[in-house]
């Protein structure tokens, strides 16, 4: 029985020994990923910022219970810590945290449905382009190059301008400028990617270019057109804001950061901290994005 004991123990320590000198599985490339990004910790600021921002702007009618567009006159501009109203209210007597917070709903959206469908569509123009090169590339890449002719903000406006106020115009006019610039990063980086050896490889196996580039250039561009998608969408932001400020963005009496600081600039000698507010949330969700843009770049590994 002894012998057993000791026979067992042993084999034991011996399994215990192998494992520890076994090789750790490696890590996929989204685990490595995202390990560095936890270690980012302006990154991890950043995303909490903005998950705050979207948890007051899709709870916003259960964290208050004022209207957004109905206030009371002999309640305006009244000062940050008035009672009943936490930051004040603003010209029209309405509470300046529920237009806060509704106001973050048409800002984020504002913000990224344009980044998102440019995204869609200047990824699928720049791999084809990348991809067959060509005359299709030549096409293509001038076609994207004319609204390089143009600022981008001057060209929202003159598109904006000609659609008409509104939401849905704003986001037709932001989507139109961001495909080029995405539709640029894509071709560059499908470019890079067109002679490697796994392309090759799916050529030889008889797939044909829809599938090659559904399966093979997708998957290995995703990295670069992502994070530079997430750049920009502090700059959306930005832009749909100005339009706001405009008269070009969404109508009122609708809350919406822009368009509150366009109707709190007259009140800013009377009431400066609350005129101030909306451009204080805009500048918080802005460089917030561009902060999770530059973890996102380190954690994945994109090289400029």
């Amino acid at each position: 029985m002894a012998t057993d004991a000791m026979t067992t123990d042993a084999a034991a320590l011996a399994r215990q020994w192998m494992d520890a000198d076994a090789p750790a599985s490696p890590e996929s490339y989204l685990q490595a990923g995202r390990r560095r990004f936890l270690r980012n910790r302006v990154g991890l600021a950043a995303l909490g910022v903005l998950g705050l921002l979207v948890v007051t702007a899709v709870a916003a009618p259960v964290l208050t219970t004022y209207d957004p567009n109905v206030g009371v006159p002999a309640d305006r501009l009244l000062p940050i810590g008035a009672d009943g109203h936490l930051v004040g209210t603003d010209e029209q007597g309405r509470d300046m945290l529920t237009r806060l917070f509704y106001g973050g709903r048409l800002s984020l959206i504002a913000g990224l449905t344009p980044v998102l469908i440019a995204t869609v569509i200047g990824t699928f123009l720049g791999s084809i382009a990348g991809y067959l090169g060509g005359w299709v590339a030549a096409i293509v890449m001038r076609t994207m190059d004319m609204f390089y002719a143009f600022p981008a903000v001057l060209l929202a406006i003159a598109i904006s301008a000609s659609l008409g106020p509104g939401l849905v115009n704003v986001i037709i006019s932001m989507t139109i400028i961001y495909i080029a610039p995405i539709a640029r990063v894509a071709e560059a980086a499908t470019r890079k990617i067109v002679t490697a050896e796994f392309i090759e490889a799916a050529r030889l196996t008889g797939a044909g270019t829809p599938r090659i580039i559904a399966t093979q250039v997708l998957a290995n561009i995703f990295s670069p057109i992502f994070v530079y998608a997430s750049g920009l969408v502090g700059l959306s932001i930005v832009i749909a804001a100005s339009l706001s400020f405009l008269g070009l963005g969404v109508k009122p009496p609708d809350a919406e950061w822009g368009f509150m600081l366009n109707s709190l600039r007259g009140t800013i000698y009377v009431n400066p901290w609350v005129a101030a507010l909306p451009g204080l949330f805009i500048f918080a969700t802005s460089i917030s994005f561009n902060m999770l843009a530059d973890a996102l770049r380190d954690a994945l590994d994109v090289k400029d």
